[in-house]
């Protein structure tokens, strides 16, 4: 018998290999850092909330949260792989060195905005994932392509996006959005323009360069700590607002009272150090960081042990905040890993 070799395209023989290998660089389009802060924020709503779900539908709940912050960082990076590509902080990232090709990663965040918002809907109810998809939009659509390259209060109303995810998380859980929540949005909101100011304070000469109009770049370094200052004041009494209000107890409170006052410090040094000194940026940049995850890492630890009032059952979470049956005793202890969280992406 006669055989015959029909040659086959090596891209064909072994896609497997190659998208294994291309993996790393799709999973950093996503943002990882600032996608563990999103997810960190929204647990800590979910868990907080007066009603918590099973543990099959809290993990979509997070997952798709998840899914949704790298779908919005994979577009926004799509979207600035101009910048990206003259500035020496992200020169590195995937699309500038030509590892995934513009259109590669919008075919990948639009496909993985839309898996995130359908899983949500349908595994729990439509507010949340109505709240993630408003958020995918505001983040690519109003952050990225229209504020960021036309004003330099990008920063403050783009932290909208940002601020949501403790919202999601607790939508997630009631299918309704509460007071307690809306806090948490108001302290990630104000904490948002001192914490990415301070980042680029240091780094003004590329966004002057890639014709980013950021503060400092537009009103120079006086008036961009003097704007630290002032969010680093605001955010003393406000995070301050959820034990005032009986939403959180003591270990939140020594918390944000510690937390808040030595980001004014930090932020009343910045105020006064020379123009050569780059050190007080970094250093209120990097306790921002920790600010943050402390904040909401306090109010994990105040809720750990406490009784809920109902218990979201698969089909009453799918139509929001049906079919709810009473919890007879308090929710078992539960152990969150938090990792350690950086966000260093504009």
């Amino acid at each position: 018998m006669k055989t015959t070799a029909i040659p086959v395209p090596r891209s064909q023989v072994l896609p497997c290999p190659r998208l294994i290998a291309r993996l790393p660089d799709f999973i950093a389009l996503t943002k990882p850092r600032v996608m563990l802060l999103a997810v960190f924020t929204a647990l800590v709503g979910l868990f907080i909330a007066p009603a918590h779900l099973d543990p099959l539908l809290g993990s979509i709940a997070i997952l798709s949260i998840a899914a949704g912050a790298g779908a919005a960082g994979v577009l926004n990076m799509w979207y600035e792989a101009d910048i990206d590509a003259v500035m020496a902080r992200t020169a590195r990232r995937p699309i500038p060195l030509g590892k995934i090709s513009r259109a590669e990663a919008l075919a990948f965040g639009l496909v993985l905005a839309c898996g995130a918002v359908a899983g949500l809907a349908l595994a729990l109810n439509v507010t949340a994932a109505a709240l993630l998809a408003f958020t995918i939009f505001f983040y690519v659509v109003v952050y990225t392509i229209w504020l960021k390259r036309s004003t330099p209060q990008n920063i403050v109303i783009g932290g909208t996006a940002g601020a949501l995810p403790p919202v999601i998380g607790w939508a997630a859980a009631t299918g309704e959005i509460g007071l307690e929540p809306l806090l948490l949005f108001l302290i990630i909101f104000l904490w948002t323009p001192p914490h990415f100011w301070a980042l680029s304070l240091n780094c003004s000469n590329e966004y002057e360069r890639a014709r980013i109009p950021m503060l400092p770049v537009v009103a120079g370094r006086a008036a961009t700590t003097r704007q630290i200052l002032i969010y680093s004041a605001l955010l003393v009494p406000t995070s301050a607002l959820p034990w005032l209000l009986g939403f959180a107890g003591p270990i939140y409170g020594a918390t944000a009272v510690t937390c808040s006052a030595l980001l004014v410090v930090l932020a009343l040094r910045l105020n006064r150090s020379s123009t050569s000194d780059r050190r007080a940026a970094r250093r209120l940049f990097v306790f921002s960081i920790s600010y943050l995850f402390l904040l909401f890492a306090a109010l994990l630890a105040d809720h750990v042990g406490e009784p809920r009032s109902s218990t979201l059952s698969s089909r009453g979470a799918r139509i929001g905040a049906g079919s709810i049956q009473a919890e007879t005793g308090p929710r078992p202890i539960q152990t969150v890993f938090a990792p350690t969280i950086r966000t260093d992406s504009v």
